[in-house]
């Protein structure tokens, strides 16, 4: 043993024994090595107690050495790097590391709340449901109590210090694991010439292989393995990485720990990493759990897993104990036995089978090992540790009770209640699974996306099957991707046997199961045996309402070690087979992930990502005020010495009516539509007619919500016969795209129809004003650009100053207006040209602000500014939009008696009657202001504004039956009491016939 290790082997292991490593645990200073993990050095100091349960505060000790850790939860870390709720088994050690118990007060040693153990049967499943009802004025304090007792670690107050990213990643092959399955998969993939993608969430490949003696064969064919993989460019190799979603068309979701295992002055760079991944393939070799077996004070410190009590001993050099018990009801609990011997322990095994293998026999007699067939172990004495083991003679009968006839002495009792395939990612990507009787386990049964599992994931417990599967998997999945499988000898592997398995669910009790001693089934939340009978008592019937009663497969673990068991139990208790039973459903993420990871650069300043648009630094350069529209940065105006923004506006209003003006419109929405169905799916959603809609040809469009009200509204171009283009408002974008998709997807899955959003890949320069086709032609463009070849509302290719474009003869300023669409690399060329072709016309950038007014002259409305969600396009004088020949989105709503109200407000434009006067926006509208409060309203005002080229202001409003009141006057009612008076006109006050635009 290593001096102030007790438990530590003097050879052996992976760890690094030149590098000591000093961390400290509840104060504790404690010494480990380099190669450890928290819980590995933990047990080589001799550490029992990592933690208290959840209801009753019991002791409990470390069980697992993976994901499946359900009592070694730790707060690691202090200040604001400090972490809750991490698993022991999965924290590297690092030199200065700091640990504490996230339960027990005053100590996870002494802990006053284990005053309640005594009282077990009171806190029963659903207790806090029946108990915490009255008097409701103490609720709060109930909540604090409860939140208090649980022992769940503590967030940080402080601004997190790391640095997190993500990366979106496509790949052929994803393989999901490392272990023999995954490894000889992922070398499948690689040699075939596949884009292949390889993870796994510990901090070397290998799997269960890194449990082996150190001259096993299979840890020598592992090593030669990963460095191939290392070597091949196509591969990529993620450590220390979890695949913990699996969603919907293969995207899966990893979260990688980039330096959580280094000493905080040496991280440096992203702490975690997010991947994002779309994947062609996806192989599943997650591996398997073992699980625990179900008796009266299984919970105690001193019970482990068997497999964990190999790779303590074999990875880390850490014996467990030296008095050992290993009770088993399968095979692969006897590697734990011969192990626990040749690291000089004392051990005794106990199987609940009456037919042993004989081969395993004799060599647990050779080791000196005692052995025990037909037997179980009924429970144990010790509470901070197990100092005896209470055995029994076990006749298979699961609902007897039972005699102890023998006790033994140990230190340690590891248990192996057979394996459990990690059948969750399988599960999240719509995967059924299949009950197996002769495994007693749950195995992936068909999928519902390309992926395929292997190894012991897929139930093959042995080493030579699951290489062998695992090569089938990536063979597959290569062939599946357009490549050649190549040839890859397979190892073969000693003691090649998938052994036997007598289920075992719960052993019976000296006594009633609901009064003697607790037999846990998920140790995370006290859930025991009796737990779940009292839920069935109380009419619990389905396997989802069990486990919300019960809290079974709750917490951190997600039910990775009791689910089955618990299932099991649920079962007998209903009196029907597992099957019918079912598993509750696996959701993710498959272990726990950082709100870091998650938020990636995504925080401060840059929790809503700054859009720029390509000319966005010359609008800088010329001094541009910006404001913020969809998360896009758009230039407001564009202020020159001494001018404010009126003077401002006014200025960039009248050069572009009088004779040229560009704006940077590259902020639309933009989304390509094409395929053989497209006219059929565009006509469904849009109200025009988009059939007769003539190649090169635009239109204004619409749409509509399912309710019938604007949505949203864009240009429409005809690119094709089986292609278009389609414009959004800025703040729409993102909106339309997913609304279209949403219908595509689950409405109308058979029209075979594309969506691509061009919103960045293309900018829009409009060029707008009685010289703008002056300005193109002096640039120098290919196409002739004349009323009769070139008419409003049609789109052309053409090449301006030897950059190809897409032209647009559209307006929203309602003057001579032109559209440059071009890729974004060339959009700061393009804009430049412009101006240049413009200086002897005095051609003026303008804003958004100015494009309002001008908009707003022409009564063209603003989606989501003039309207509300109430808006039909009838109430805004779009009638002219709705198709009669056709049905589509929203018209049938049109139709409901509250559409076809008579006093339905509608959009008219106002002006006020003293001709000077700006109506604030918002303003409210009544007849008459000096009535009594309340005074009945009307209306409202949506957009205001001075209109430099009328000299006077206009402002448009929804009012009740307002296109039937043009000439009545109505009062715009301020803050401070006063009113403004404002006559009812026509929306469109500048150049009401369009001759303008036209030209």
């Amino acid at each position: 043993m290593t001096g102030d290790q007790p438990n530590r082997l003097d050879v052996g292991g992976r760890i690094d024994r030149s590098r000591p490593l000093t961390f400290r645990y509840n104060g504790r200073k404690l010494t480990g090595f380099a190669g450890d993990t928290l819980a590995s050095a933990l047990l080589a100091n001799g550490v029992s107690i990592v933690g208290r349960s959840f209801k009753l505060h019991r002791p409990r000790g470390i069980v697992g050495c993976g994901a499946e850790e359900p009592n070694a939860i730790m707060q690691i870390g202090t200040g604001a790097s400090t972490e809750p709720n991490v698993r022991a088994t999965q924290v590297e050690l690092y030199e200065g590391l700091i640990a504490r118990s996230t339960k027990g007060w005053p100590s996870v040693d002494f802990d006053v709340g284990a005053i309640s153990s005594p009282f077990g049967r009171a806190f029963a499943a659903g207790f806090y449901y029946k108990t915490f009802m009255r008097p409701r004025m103490l609720w709060r304090w109930y909540e604090k109590l409860i939140r208090r007792s649980a022992g769940l670690g503590t967030a940080p107050v402080e601004q997190d210090p790391d640095v997190y990213e993500h990366r979106n990643a496509h790949c052929d092959v994803l393989v999901a694991g490392a272990g023999p399955a995954g490894l000889m998969a992922a070398l499948a993939g690689g040699r075939a010439g596949a884009r292949v993608i390889i993870a796994d969430e510990q901090n070397e490949f290998g799997g269960r292989l890194l449990s082996e003696a150190a001259a096993s064969d299979a840890l020598a064919w592992r090593s030669d393995v990963v460095a191939e993989l290392s070597s091949l460019p196509n591969v990529t190799a993620l450590r220390r990485s979890t695949v913990f979603g699996y969603h919907d068309h293969n995207f899966l979701t990893i979260a990688e720990r980039c330096t959580d295992h280094l000493p905080a002055a040496e991280r440096h760079g992203p702490r975690q990493r997010l991947w994002r991944v779309r994947a062609s393939e996806v192989v599943l070799a997650q591996g398997a759990f073992e699980r625990p077996l179900v008796f009266c004070n299984n919970d105690r410190p001193g019970i482990m897993q068997a497999s964990a009590v190999s790779t303590y001993i074999h990875r880390y050099a850490v014996r467990p104990g030296r008095r050992a018990v290993v009770f088993t009801n399968n095979d692969s609990a006897y590697r734990a036995a011969l192990d626990l011997a040749g690291a000089g322990a004392q051990v005794t095994l106990i199987d609940s089978r009456r037919s042993v293998c004989p081969a395993l026999r004799e060599r647990l007699s050779r080791a000196g090992v005692a052995t025990l067939e037909g037997h179980v172990v009924v429970d144990v004495v010790g509470g901070r540790r197990i100092r005896r083991a209470r055995v029994g003679r076990w006749d298979g009968d699961a609902d007897a009770t039972i005699d102890v006839s023998m006790s033994i002495d140990c230190d340690l009792l590891a248990v192996s209640g057979g394996w459990s395939p990690a059948v969750h990612l399988h599960s999240q990507a719509g995967g059924c699974n299949t009950w197996d009787d002769v495994r007693a386990c749950f195995v992936p049964g068909e999928s519902m996306q390309p992926n395929r599992s292997a190894g012991s994931g897929n139930g093959r417990w042995s080493r030579q099957r699951c290489v062998e599967e695992g090569l089938a998997a990536g063979q597959a999945a290569s062939e599946r991707c357009g490549f050649v499988a190549p040839d890859v000898d397979v190892p073969a592997f000693d003691e090649d046997d998938d052994g036997t398995v007598e289920a075992l669910w719960r052993v019976p009790a000296m006594a009633d199961p609901d009064r003697c001693p607790k037999q846990f089934v998920d140790f995370q939340n006290d859930t025991s045996v009796a737990d779940i009978r009292l839920a069935v008592r109380e009419g619990y019937r389905n396997v989802e309402h069990v486990k919300r009663y019960t809290a079974l497969g709750f917490g951190t673990d997600q039910g990775k070690l009791g689910n089955i068991n618990g299932m099991a139990i649920l079962a007998e208790c209903l009196g029907q087979s597992i099957p019918e039973t079912g598993t509750t459903t696996f959701r993710p993420a498959y272990t726990p992930v950082t709100f870091g990871a998650l938020a990636g650069s995504n925080v401060g300043e840059l929790f809503d990502p700054v859009r720029t648009t390509a000319p966005h630094e010359w609008h800088i350069s010329r001094g541009a005020i910006f404001e913020i529209v969809g998360q896009w940065h758009r230039p407001w105006y564009f202020p020159q010495p001494g001018e404010d923004i009126e003077q401002a506006v006014r200025r960039e209003c009248l050069a572009t009516r009088n004779s040229v003006g560009v704006m940077d419109a590259s902020t639309l929405g933009k989304i390509d539509v094409r395929g053989p169905d497209a006219v059929t799916f565009l006509e469904r959603v849009y109200t025009h007619n988009i059939a007769r809609m003539e190649t090169g040809r635009c239109a204004y469009g619409i749409l509509l919500g399912e309710d019938g009200m604007l949505m949203d509204d864009g240009v429409m171009a005809r690119l094709g016969e089986q292609r278009f283009y389609l414009t959004t408002t800025t703040g729409g974008a993102a909106n339309v795209l997913s609304w279209l998709e949403l219908w595509l997807q689950t409405e109308w899955p058979d029209l075979e129809v594309y969506l691509t959003s061009l919103t960045d890949q293309f900018s829009t320069i409009a060029v707008a004003g009685p010289n703008s086709r002056r300005v193109l032609e002096k640039i120098g463009c290919s196409i002739a650009l004349d009323k009769d070849a070139f008419p409003f509302m049609s789109v052309r290719d053409a090449v301006l100053g030897e950059i190809p474009v897409q032209l647009f003869r559209v307006s929203f300023s309602g003057e001579l207006a032109f559209e440059i669409n071009v890729d974004s690399d060339s959009a700061l060329d393009v804009w430049r040209l412009v101006l240049e072709a413009g200086d002897e016309f005095g051609i003026t950038p303008y804003g958004t602000e100015t494009m309002h007014v001008l908009r707003a002259e022409k009564g063209f409305l603003i989606v989501g500014q003039d309207t509300d969600g109430s808006v039909t396009p009838v109430d805004a004088g779009m009638n002219w939009l709705l198709s009669k020949d056709k049905d589509f989105l929203g018209k049938r709503s049109l139709s409901r008696p509250d559409c076809v109200r008579n006093d339905r407000k509608q959009l008219v434009g106002l002006r006020s009657v003293d001709g000077e006067t700006v109506i604030p926006e918002g303003a409210q509208l009544v007849v008459d202001p000096r009535r009594p409060a309340p005074v009945p309203m009307c209306g409202h005002v949506t957009s205001s504004y001075y209109s430099a080229c009328l000299d006077s202001p206009v402002a448009l409003a929804l009012v009740e039956r307002g296109r039937a009141r043009k000439g009545e006057t109505l009062h715009a009612m301020l803050l401070d009491g006063s009113s403004i008076a404002a006559e009812i006109r026509s929306p469109v006050f500048y150049d009401p016939k369009g001759m303008r635009q036209d030209d």
